[in-house]
């Protein structure tokens, strides 16, 4: 650091120029104000009197009324205001109307045979106007066989499935006999490993398929010459026949928020990240006489110590990665230990939560060296703001605007919540978002390293010196 620098600025409007024998003057003055005391003492120490030099202190009502003071916090106040109410509730306003795409399994396990004059079963005929008539595209049928469909449960692949039993066309066959034992049923399995609304989504959308199904079924029922003399009570049957069941396709725990704590415990892993660092920041400055610490009335100005910018990143993304095995233990002993999160694979847990705890902060403490006293909000914008309603683990990101699928694709909280979501809900398969989650992790954090050191070195190659503070 440029020791000099204090000394070669210049005199500014409405400070005293420094002159021989004014030394001892200039720091009294400087006592007196790092000491907070404004008005409470003289240069003699005699208390109750006020030095005849001593400024007049500024009037809060005087100061209310100058336009500048209020322009700045006023602007901002309101941008962040505005920009938080369309981001946030952008993502979760209408989930129904963007719904795009939402990955279900038609699973057809259908084996009997075609009524007479027909040329397929009801189960071909019915998996085949669901794939082909959903015209909003709000659902991604997948046609696939019933262990297709446990599987990409499993792996966190679609999001629930309509099954269509295999006795379907002889169970709505009877109907119009003497022979009719059970009614005819179609099965919509859920994913609540996928989270309490995506899965909702899917099966209120396999239900109203069935439901369509069942009442095109029951209008061939009621046309077909062998009901032409069926009663009332039978034709309402029959205009109706098929009973929509609901079942969990993949069951979760008791303790897993229906779905929820994955999400939560992601942004408890954001938090610890962001936080920690921030505190980190503000601690070493503060330790390295760069920032003031004030609790309080209570105010501490420490001695500078030389060190570029450089060195201090380094030294607090150390700090970073020490202080964040503490974070994450403490996480984990929270919401596991006291709390009884369902929670397996304890030791892959917590060195993911690590890892991920550990690229947001070395993010965040990249983002404040590049920008300084802003970097806090700007960081707060990249692993927060932007990361909640674009992470798809509250709002399925088939049923949010588009903006937000485009974040998803870098955006940190999404790539963690794949991650812990696969440990907690799907075996920890690397085929259920695990893997990608790694992988983010990793680039994510070569990126923070990466970006940090190159902006600092560049500030440093530059000359520009963090300078030292000095009083008013």
């Amino acid at each position: 650091m440029d020791a000099d620098n204090e000394d070669r600025e210049p005199s500014r409007p409405g400070t005293r120029p420094h002159t021989p024998g004014g030394g001892a003057a200039g720091a009294a003055g400087e006592a007196t104000a790092g000491s907070g005391g404004g008005t409470g003492g003289t240069p003699d120490g005699e208390p109750g009197r006020t030095s005849p030099h001593a400024p007049a202190e500024a009037r809060a009502s005087a100061l209310l009324r100058r336009p500048r003071l209020w322009l700045f916090p006023t602007a901002m106040t309101g941008l962040l205001a505005l920009l938080l109410s369309l981001l946030y509730m952008g993502g979760i306003v209408n989930p129904s109307g963007h719904l795009h795409h939402l990955p279900i399994g038609m699973v057809d396990e259908d084996r009997g045979r075609p009524l007479p004059g027909q040329r397929q079963n009801l189960g071909a005929q019915i998996t085949d106007k669901i794939l082909s008539g959903d015209v909003l595209g709000q659902a991604g049928w997948r046609r696939l066989t019933r262990a297709q469909a446990q599987e990409q449960m499993a792996s966190g692949k679609i999001y629930g499935a309509l099954v269509v039993p295999a006795d379907f066309t002889d169970s709505v066959a009877a109907l119009t006999t003497a022979n009719a034992t059970v009614r005819p049923t179609m099965t919509v399995l859920t994913n609540p490993g996928m989270g309490s609304l995506g899965s909702s989504l899917a099966s209120r959308i396999g239900t109203t398929a069935a439901q369509q199904a069942s009442a095109a079924v029951g209008k061939q029922l009621t046309t077909a010459p062998a009901t032409a003399r069926a009663g009332a009570t039978e034709r309402l049957l029959l205009a109706d026949p098929v009973q929509v069941v609901t079942q969990v396709g993949r069951p979760i725990g008791t303790h897993s928020g229906l779905g929820l704590t994955a999400f939560y415990y992601t942004l408890l892993l954001v938090l610890a990240g962001f936080l920690g660092a921030n505190i980190i920041n503000t601690g070493v400055d503060t330790a390295l006489g760069y920032a003031d610490g004030e609790i309080g009335p209570w105010h501490t100005r420490r001695p500078t110590v030389p060190i570029d910018r450089t060195r201090t990143l380094l030294l607090k993304m150390a700090m970073t990665a020490g202080i964040c095995v503490l974070s994450v233990s403490l996480v984990m002993v929270a919401t596991v230990a006291i709390l009884g999160m369902d929670a397996t694979r304890l030791p892959l847990l917590w060195i993911y939560s690590y890892c991920a705890s550990l690229a947001v902060g070395l993010g965040v403490q990249a983002i404040n060296a590049a920008f300084g006293g802003i970097g806090q909000l700007v960081s707060m914008f990249v692993f927060i703001v932007l990361g909640l309603p674009s992470s798809g683990a509250t709002v399925p990101l088939q049923a949010v605007p588009g903006f937000y699928r485009f974040l998803s694709v870098f955006e940190p909280m999404r790539q963690l919540s794949d991650g812990v979501r696969a440990i907690l809900f799907f075996d920890a398969r690397a085929d259920a978002g695990l893997a990608r989650a790694w992988t983010m992790i990793a680039v994510g954090s070569a990126l923070a390293l990466l970006f940090g050191f190159a902006m600092t070195r560049y500030y440093d190659r530059k000359g520009l010196h963090r300078m030292i503070p000095r009083l008013a």
